[in-house]
């Protein structure tokens, strides 16, 4: 993935001051779910970190971290937003190796920003491998029935004293969502600077991970949240959930 193909440094800034509602709300039942690995002193990793929301939450839960991203700006806003990380680094899925984990986890649909269903197999066979024995795998993912329920979705705007944003919605195949993303920031001397990404994210048959993770060792199920609350509310469905646990030692 090149440097700034996702998350510049603009939009970087944008999402983790406007947008970073669903790490947090995905942060307790997480949390929860990775008792048993802070409880042995287990690694986590976290695929896709942002600018360290989750992050900062594993690291105040106790947990030791590794947070890895693709983008370099999201990274240097994780490294100040969560300090107390083990590491903080640049991994671009699906080819560059996970560390070995006692959990991965990761929120924001980070696997659907990869360029096909084959790349996002290939992160999630990655990610089994790099399970210890007993390791816990905690991920979501657009389902097909995310870009069907947004068929018809308005475009978005929003605005406050330092930032605006635009989004445009599109489905331009039926596995394939769409967001064009205009963003102005407001510089140090009042003015405002433009910048534009185009986000395609790929829509899989969920279903069919169970089967995938279950050749390399990892039995998981597909939901539509971590705990108790779901990861998205009506009326827009499609992100599920995959939970699941190594058991036995990865090939």
């Amino acid at each position: 993935m090149a440097d700034d193909l996702y998350y510049r440094e603009d939009l970087a800034l944008v999402h983790h001051q406007g947008f970073g509602f669903l790490a947090v709300q995905c942060a307790p039942a997480i949390v929860e779910l990775l008792g048993p690995v802070r409880a042995r002193g287990g690694l986590v990793v976290e695929l896709g970190c942002g600018s360290g929301i989750l992050t900062r939450a594993l690291v105040e839960a106790g947990h030791r971290v590794v947070a890895t991203d693709a983008s370099p700006a999201m990274l240097d806003l994780a490294r100040r937003h969560a300090p107390g990380a083990e590491d903080v680094r640049r991994l671009v899925l699906p080819d560059d190796p996970i560390p070995t984990a006692d959990a991965v986890v990761s929120v924001g649909h980070v696997l659907s920003y990869l360029p096909d269903a084959a790349a996002i197999d290939r992160a999630l066979v990655a990610a089994a491998r790099a399970l210890r024995p007993g390791g816990l795998l905690a991920v979501d993912l657009l389902d097909l029935d995310y870009g069907a329920s947004r068929r018809d979705a308005p475009d978005f705007g929003r605005v406050t004293d330092g930032w605006a944003i635009v989004t445009r919605f599109s489905l331009p195949a039926p596995d394939r969502f769409a967001r064009d993303i205009t963003t102005f920031v407001r510089g140090d001397d009042g003015s405002w600077r433009r910048d534009d990404e185009r986000h395609e994210n790929v829509l899989v048959a969920t279903a069919r991970v169970p089967a995938l993770l279950a050749e390399h060792g990892v039995a998981a199920t597909v939901g539509e949240s971590f705990g108790a609350a779901p990861v998205e509310p009506p009326p827009f469905p499609g992100l599920r959930t995959i939970v699941g646990r190594s058991v036995e030692a990865p090939a």
